[in-house]
């Protein structure tokens, strides 16, 4: 496996710094849930390790977005709230959002493929937001929201790649740290990198030694790629269960973030993540999605050795479609019980 050891971090170089996350964690007091941290003797029985999980299901909205969409509508000028906002989203980001958007006074207006989970499109609607819905076969969403801006006149706010929402994100790693001290590592998701880049940033101010591990499918391993060559990488409509990782690539903001802040990036299949999917939702009584569960992945089934470390994990979602899941279930046969063994 390539290794990689972050080049040391100059706060002012960067797009986003850590006091950009620590005044996003003051705009959140009060606002976002201060998600609990569990651990499992199964977990640390299995790892050889002490395993900490940043339970982000229990998040407005059922995920960390909530923390970046919020902060970046409280940090609009009041002559663009009353405008609205323009977004694109699978789901977790456009829930957040549409919330924030209730919360704030924001008109929010989303672009979401037509195959998005119904439970997620639902729940944007049930915020208040206008959908677009798209087919993610003849378009890409990029598009059609620089068509939708300019036509309405519409700030577009981005699922990752806005200091604003990358700053919320932070916050919930740097309440980790707060919670459990220094870590020898943390595992986080990966999609476009907005939840990783501000992980990491947390990271390198409360515990300078950890090593932060980025996690991707690898069906939809773009920033892999991008990662270990330096060079942009991009995919084009991923087939993998995590939806939320189906992002064409990092950002102009956190490709930077992720190269210069993050130490390892690795990936796990489809089917891993259903075995810690069930592993969570059957020992842990955690619902996670299967994008939430692509740290945890990494951990339970051994991608790296953490065996005597202090580990973080960042469960990052729980908003499951329950028919999907089952669908899954059904298909995968034994692939839950294999794990609960």
């Amino acid at each position: 496996m390539t290794r990689h050891t972050a080049a040391p971090v100059h706060e002012t170089a960067l797009p986003v710094t850590y006091d950009d996350v620590a005044a996003a964690a003051a705009r959140l007091d009060g606002v976002a849930n201060r998600t609990p941290v569990m651990t499992s003797r199964t977990v640390d029985a299995r790892t050889g390790a002490t395993v900490f999980f940043k339970c982000e299901p229990f998040q407005r909205a059922g995920a960390f977005k909530f923390r970046g969409a919020y902060n970046a509508l409280a940090r609009l000028a009041p002559g663009v709230r009353h405008r609205g906002v323009l977004t694109y989203s699978s789901g977790n980001h456009a829930q957040a959002l549409a919330l924030a958007g209730r919360l704030l006074g924001v008109p929010v207006t989303v672009i979401m493929p037509e195959d998005a989970p119904a439970i997620k499109r639902a729940a944007t609607e049930g915020y208040g937001a206008r959908i677009i819905p798209y087919d993610r076969h003849r378009t890409t969403r990029e598009t059609l929201a620089a068509e939708v801006a300019a036509r309405e006149a519409l700030p577009v706010i981005p699922p990752y790649d806005h200091p604003d929402v990358i700053a919320g994100q932070g916050t919930a790693a740097k309440e980790l740290f707060e919670a459990t001290g220094p870590l020898d590592y943390l595992f986080v998701p990966c999609g476009g990198g907005g939840l990783l880049s501000g992980s990491a940033l947390a990271a390198r101010a409360h515990a300078p030694g950890c090593r932060v591990v980025g996690v991707e499918p690898e069906k939809a391993d773009d920033a892999t790629r991008s990662f270990r060559t330096g060079t942009l990488h991009t995919v084009h409509n991923p087939d993998t269960i995590a939806d939320g990782a189906r992002t064409p690539s990092l950002g102009q903001v956190t490709f930077p973030l992720v190269l210069r802040c993050v130490d390892e990036m690795v990936t796990v299949s489809d089917e891993a993540l259903l075995r810690t999917m069930f592993f969570l939702w059957e020992r842990m009584k955690l619902v996670v999605e299967p994008t939430g569960a692509l740290a945890a992945a990494a951990v339970l089934e051994g991608v790296l050795p953490v065996r005597k470390a202090r580990v973080g994990v960042i469960l990052s979602g729980g908003n499951v479609d329950l028919g999907h899941v089952l669908r899954l279930y059904r298909r995968a046969g034994t692939l839950a019980t294999d794990v609960t063994q």
